[in-house]
């Protein structure tokens, strides 16, 4: 019997990554040099969003699409937190609305004047305090305007109604520090990634955790759920350090569907899913390269297509919305790659090979559009509704009728479910506690030392007056 190869039969099979020449890349920029596990990063059709290096609060630069090249050292910056931004994300609904937070346990809401900054930013449109600790992570609901979800190091995800200025409803039922929020098509469910090393499916309004896996053989990382298919992947280390991604069904994650040990590299892996073209693209924190799979309904599930392979390496990568790709060109996924070394942000686009000009819809199938499908109060009413698809045909390009209106609001304790967030702190975390030991015994050392610095002048000082009382003039 002979051996025959079996071809699976793909459109994607060929897709290739092409990074953008340097004139079309974004230079000069003092990206952060945080260590916090998040990009740094946020992209939109109309502008690029980069948290930056600076002393004293925190700072981000926004620049227009079309301004590339190397950037001032003086360019307008947006800088009005009084600690280091951890996570930035654009509206999208409202394309010059981004949300920011902080180290200064702020949520921030900021409106980016038509055409850029000309000035530094330091007043924000809306300034959210519910946190007692930093935040970590901010997310905008995927259907509904207005919406927006925070997770801080108080263990808490906060659901804000931008409306009204204040948190609406707490999930509070993690007991460690979030890593990663992840919403399903609908935003009817939100799946997070816990230091806790649990994996939990919640229903956001009401707080219920659904599902909930214990991840000890594979701590997960980060969690991404795959479109409406009711399967959620993530990345994670197995027990022998390997990176490993996993897939799960969402309705039971009591074992996952399938594990896949990834390299033996350290670096943080960040998932990024396309549910127009079901491929999943895997970026190693520290790694030049890009791998990418395409995901099937039926087993292996995954199919490894091609790597995108760069010499520089990768801090964190911004991601273009739909609406904002080249459809001329076949770009069915466009990333922008932060390169801490040479304080460059390059554009790196997946495309199709295709020898036909016309518009491919067999790429570009409906995809959710930059109009909301319901209102705060819609949402947080129970209702759910998928998002409002559009074409993108012909370059689709329409900028949102949406306009923001920040509400009047007074600063004032923050009680929601009974609870006055401000007040109720939780304890410390183990690396908190040991991160105040160290510090502690820093600073024994250092009394240690300025004592021991004393008794040596003491002892000289007794010593010269020896000398001196013993001396032949004195007698």
């Amino acid at each position: 019997m002979s051996w025959r190869p079996q071809y699976r039969s793909s459109k994607f099979r060929n897709v290739y990554g092409k990074a953008a020449s340097r004139e079309h890349c974004f230079d000069g920029i003092p990206i952060t040099k945080n260590v916090h596990d998040n990009h740094f990063c946020a992209v939109n059709a109309r502008f690029l969003a980069i948290v930056t290096e600076s002393a004293g609060g925190g700072s981000f630069l926004v620049i227009p699409l079309e301004q590339t090249g190397r950037i001032e050292p003086n360019y307008p910056k947006v800088c009005g937190h009084q600690g280091n931004v951890l996570d930035i994300k654009w509206n999208p609904f409202i394309e010059n609305i981004i949300a920011s937070c902080s180290e200064d346990t702020s949520v921030r809401i900021w409106e980016i004047p038509e055409g850029g900054l000309k000035r530094n930013m330091t007043e924000a449109v809306l300034e959210l305090y519910g946190h007692s600790r930093r935040v970590g992570l901010v997310e905008w609901h995927p259907t509904t305007n207005n919406i927006l979800f925070s997770a801080g190091y108080d263990y808490k995800v906060l659901i804000w109604n931008l409306d009204v200025g204040e948190p609406v409803k707490m999930i509070d039922c993690h007991t460690d520090v979030i890593l990663c929020v992840s919403f399903n098509a609908d935003g009817s469910l939100l799946a997070t990634a816990c230091k806790d090393k649990r994996l939990r499916v919640v229903e956001p309004r009401s707080g219920r955790v659904l599902q909930e896996a214990s991840c000890k053989n594979h701590r997960v990382n980060r969690v991404v759920f795959l479109g409406s298919t009711k399967r959620l992947l993530t990345t994670g280390v197995s027990r022998w350090n390997t990176r490993q991604i996993a897939l799960w069904d969402q309705e039971d994650l009591s074992m996952p569907l399938i594990e896949e040990e990834i390299d033996g590299l350290s670096g943080l892996l960040f998932p990024f899913y396309d549910a127009d073209t079901h491929m999943l693209y895997l970026a190693g924190k520290g790694d030049g390269n890009i791998r990418y799979y395409e995901i099937g309904s039926e087993k292996p599930y995954l199919s490894y297509l091609m790597e995108f392979r760069s010499p520089a390496p990768q801090k964190g990568l911004g991601v273009m919305p739909k609406h904002g790709l080249d459809v001329s060109a076949c770009e069915v996924f466009r990333f922008y790659k932060l390169i801490t070394l040479k304080g460059l942000i390059e554009p790196i686009s997946m495309i199709v090979p295709r020898r036909s000009e016309t518009y491919q819809e067999d790429i570009y199938p409906m995809t959710p559009g930059t109009e909301p499908a319901l209102t705060p109060d819609e949402w947080l009413s129970g209702v759910n509704r998928d998002p409002i698809l559009m074409s993108l045909k012909e370059g689709y390009k329409r900028n949102s009728k949406i306009v923001f209106k920040a509400p009047v609001k007074e600063k004032k304790s923050v009680v929601v479910n009974g609870i006055d967030l401000l007040e109720n702190v939780p304890p410390r975390t183990e690396n908190e506690l040991l991160r105040m030991f160290f510090r502690q015994q820093d600073e024994i050392r250092r009394l240690k030392d300025e004592l021991s610095q004393k008794d040596i002048r003491i002892r000289q000082l007794q010593l010269e007056l020896k000398n001196f009382r013993n001396s032949p003039k004195n007698n």
